[in-house]
Protein backbone atom coordinates (compact mmCIF):
# COMPACT_ATOMS: atom_id res chain seq x y z
CA UNK A 1 0.00 0.00 0.00
CA UNK A 2 1.26 3.42 -0.93
CA UNK A 3 -0.07 5.52 1.97
CA UNK A 4 -1.18 4.81 5.51
CA UNK A 5 -4.75 5.73 6.46
CA UNK A 6 -5.12 7.34 9.89
CA UNK A 7 -8.41 9.15 10.35
CA UNK A 8 -8.49 10.79 13.79
CA UNK A 9 -11.27 12.21 15.93
CA UNK A 10 -9.50 15.31 17.24
CA UNK A 11 -12.67 16.56 18.92
CA UNK A 12 -12.81 13.50 21.22
CA UNK A 13 -9.84 14.46 23.42
CA UNK A 14 -11.27 17.95 23.83
CA UNK A 15 -14.82 16.84 24.67
CA UNK A 16 -14.07 13.73 26.79
CA UNK A 17 -11.69 12.22 29.34
CA UNK A 18 -10.45 9.09 27.53
CA UNK A 19 -10.26 6.32 30.15
CA UNK A 20 -9.68 2.99 28.40
CA UNK A 21 -8.81 2.08 24.80
CA UNK A 22 -9.88 -0.89 22.66
CA UNK A 23 -9.06 -1.78 19.04
CA UNK A 24 -12.01 -3.26 17.16
CA UNK A 25 -12.47 -4.68 13.72
CA UNK A 26 -15.25 -3.11 11.69
CA UNK A 27 -17.71 -4.84 9.38
CA UNK A 28 -17.65 -3.01 6.03
CA UNK A 29 -18.99 -3.64 2.53
CA UNK A 30 -16.74 -3.62 -0.56
CA UNK A 31 -17.37 0.00 -1.54
CA UNK A 32 -16.93 1.15 2.08
CA UNK A 33 -13.46 -0.35 2.47
CA UNK A 34 -12.40 1.20 -0.85
CA UNK A 35 -13.54 4.64 0.35
CA UNK A 36 -11.74 4.17 3.69
CA UNK A 37 -8.52 3.19 1.88
CA UNK A 38 -8.88 6.39 -0.15
CA UNK A 39 -9.14 8.32 3.14
CA UNK A 40 -12.73 9.47 2.58
CA UNK A 41 -14.20 8.87 6.04
CA UNK A 42 -15.02 10.93 9.13
CA UNK A 43 -15.51 9.81 12.73
CA UNK A 44 -15.93 13.26 14.31
CA UNK A 45 -19.66 12.93 15.07
CA UNK A 46 -19.60 9.15 15.63
CA UNK A 47 -20.42 7.27 18.84
CA UNK A 48 -20.99 3.63 19.80
CA UNK A 49 -24.11 1.89 21.09
CA UNK A 50 -25.01 -1.62 22.22
CA UNK A 51 -27.80 -3.47 20.39
CA UNK A 52 -28.57 -7.09 21.31
CA UNK A 53 -25.20 -7.48 23.10
CA UNK A 54 -23.33 -6.29 19.98
CA UNK A 55 -21.53 -2.96 19.59
CA UNK A 56 -22.33 -0.66 16.65
CA UNK A 57 -20.72 2.58 15.55
CA UNK A 58 -23.40 5.15 14.76
CA UNK A 59 -23.11 8.28 12.61
CA UNK A 60 -19.68 7.44 11.12
CA UNK A 61 -19.52 8.96 7.64
CA UNK A 62 -17.84 7.01 4.85
CA UNK A 63 -18.19 8.84 1.51
CA UNK A 64 -19.76 6.94 -1.37
CA UNK A 65 -17.20 5.23 -3.60
CA UNK A 66 -16.71 7.06 -6.91
CA UNK A 67 -16.94 3.91 -9.05
CA UNK A 68 -19.61 2.22 -6.93
CA UNK A 69 -22.60 2.41 -9.37
CA UNK A 70 -25.79 0.89 -7.97
CA UNK A 71 -23.83 -1.23 -5.42
CA UNK A 72 -22.83 1.86 -3.44
CA UNK A 73 -23.36 1.98 0.33
CA UNK A 74 -25.31 4.42 2.47
CA UNK A 75 -22.76 6.97 3.85
CA UNK A 76 -23.98 7.06 7.50
CA UNK A 77 -25.29 3.54 8.08
CA UNK A 78 -24.71 1.77 11.42
CA UNK A 79 -21.67 -0.53 11.28
CA UNK A 80 -20.99 -3.49 13.56
CA UNK A 81 -17.77 -3.50 15.58
CA UNK A 82 -15.92 -6.77 16.06
CA UNK A 83 -14.61 -7.28 19.59
CA UNK A 84 -14.15 -10.36 21.75
CA UNK A 85 -17.02 -11.37 24.03
CA UNK A 86 -14.87 -10.54 27.04
CA UNK A 87 -14.21 -6.99 25.78
CA UNK A 88 -17.89 -6.51 24.90
CA UNK A 89 -18.96 -7.66 28.37
CA UNK A 90 -16.43 -5.33 30.01
CA UNK A 91 -17.60 -2.35 27.92
CA UNK A 92 -21.29 -3.12 28.52
CA UNK A 93 -20.88 -3.09 32.31
CA UNK A 94 -18.86 0.15 32.21
CA UNK A 95 -21.35 1.95 29.94
CA UNK A 96 -24.16 1.20 32.40
CA UNK A 97 -22.32 3.47 34.86
CA UNK A 98 -23.58 7.04 34.81
CA UNK A 99 -21.71 9.38 32.49
CA UNK A 100 -19.62 6.84 30.55
CA UNK A 101 -19.85 6.41 26.79
CA UNK A 102 -17.86 4.81 23.97
CA UNK A 103 -16.25 7.15 21.43
CA UNK A 104 -14.27 6.20 18.29
CA UNK A 105 -10.92 8.01 18.25
CA UNK A 106 -8.96 6.53 15.31
CA UNK A 107 -9.82 4.70 12.08
CA UNK A 108 -6.86 3.01 10.43
CA UNK A 109 -5.83 0.21 8.07
CA UNK A 110 -3.57 -2.37 9.73
CA UNK A 111 -0.59 -4.15 8.15
CA UNK A 112 -2.88 -6.93 6.82
CA UNK A 113 -5.06 -4.39 5.01
CA UNK A 114 -8.01 -4.61 7.41
CA UNK A 115 -9.93 -1.58 8.67
CA UNK A 116 -9.68 -1.15 12.44
CA UNK A 117 -11.35 1.35 14.74
CA UNK A 118 -9.85 2.42 18.06
CA UNK A 119 -12.67 3.11 20.51
CA UNK A 120 -12.28 4.64 23.95
CA UNK A 121 -14.36 4.42 27.06
CA UNK A 122 -14.91 8.09 27.87
CA UNK A 123 -16.43 10.43 30.42
CA UNK A 124 -17.71 13.83 29.25
CA UNK A 125 -15.86 16.98 30.28
CA UNK A 126 -17.48 20.05 31.80
CA UNK A 127 -16.77 23.51 30.39
CA UNK A 128 -14.18 24.31 33.06
CA UNK A 129 -12.36 21.03 32.29
CA UNK A 130 -12.16 21.99 28.62
CA UNK A 131 -10.75 25.42 29.51
CA UNK A 132 -8.18 23.78 31.78
CA UNK A 133 -7.14 21.41 28.95
CA UNK A 134 -6.69 24.35 26.58
CA UNK A 135 -4.67 26.23 29.20
CA UNK A 136 -2.35 23.22 29.71
CA UNK A 137 -1.94 22.90 25.94
CA UNK A 138 -1.00 26.60 25.63
CA UNK A 139 1.52 26.30 28.49
CA UNK A 140 3.12 23.23 26.88
CA UNK A 141 3.32 25.00 23.49
CA UNK A 142 4.87 28.10 25.11
CA UNK A 143 7.51 25.98 26.90
CA UNK A 144 8.42 24.24 23.62
CA UNK A 145 8.84 27.60 21.91
CA UNK A 146 11.13 28.85 24.67
CA UNK A 147 13.26 25.68 24.51
CA UNK A 148 13.76 25.90 20.75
Amino acid sequence: MDKAVNIKNKKAAHEYFLLQEFTAGIQLTGTEIKSVRAGKASIVDAYCLFRDEELYVINMHIAEYGYGTYNNHEPKRDRKLLLTKNELRKLATKVKEKGLTIIPTLLFINERGLAKLTVCLARGKHTFDKRDTLKQKDIRREMERNDA
